[in-house]
């Protein structure tokens, strides 16, 4: 089932999210090859890997051509963010920049994979959990590469918030809201609960154990 009102403007403002998403997802991944002080190429990798991780899986999942392999955007962004990243010295980063970047680029990855699962007729559900899927991939492939313990493993809401972001701009397109006021809230409100993870640690309980 198409859903008209979810896709309307989707070219206009939902791929500025799409976009907005692979630039701070490749300056993560960057920036961690920097902190582990590898070369250029590796930071172009690491940079390319991260950006494009959940955007691929979200595509194969929907049936979408593959977006990075007919546009050849995002490799050129992610190679000019990366080499960007590299030349500048580490101690100009805050201690938490690949956390706060990855906030940007979770909720801005949840948002457009909603918008464009639901374009590619997807019941709302079901694309819900498409963005989210895609939203925290390219986090958790970048940790895996960096041989760091995954953002999962880190007791804060991360899944939680692409969870809050995707919902909310579902929720809001099937009010009949505008889509660039479904985007707003949902990436906001996505935004503003990861910001208070980070802040403050907040986290979900976790199993008690035995």
């Amino acid at each position: 089932m198409h859903y008209p009102l979810l896709t309307q403007h989707l070219d206009q403002v939902a791929r500025l999210a799409d976009m907005g998403g692979v630039a701070v997802f490749a300056m993560s991944g960057a920036l961690a090859a920097a902190r582990k002080r590898l070369d250029i190429i590796a930071a172009c990798f690491f940079a390319l890997v991260t950006a494009t991780g959940g955007g691929t899986v979200r595509d194969i999942l929907i049936g979408a051509p593959v977006f990075w392999l007919g546009d050849s955007w995002p490799i050129i962004a992610c190679v000019g963010v990366a080499v960007a990243v590299w030349i500048v010295p580490l101690q100009r980063w805050p201690a938490q920049t690949i956390e706060w970047l990855d906030a940007v680029g979770l909720v801005a990855y949840a948002v457009y994979g909603v918008s464009k699962a639901l374009g590619y007729g997807l019941q709302p559900l079901q694309a819900a959990a498409v963005g989210t899927l895609s939203a925290c991939m390219g986090g958790i492939i970048r940790d895996v590469i960096a041989g760091v313990p995954s953002i999962l493993l880190r007791h804060e809401l991360y899944v939680t918030a692409a969870m809050l972001a995707a919902g909310l701009y579902v929720s809001c397109s099937l009010l009949g809201l505008p889509n660039e006021a479904a985007v707003a809230i949902g990436a906001i409100g996505g935004f503003a609960l990861r910001a208070a993870a980070i802040r403050f640690g907040l986290g979900m309980p976790p199993h008690r154990g035995s």
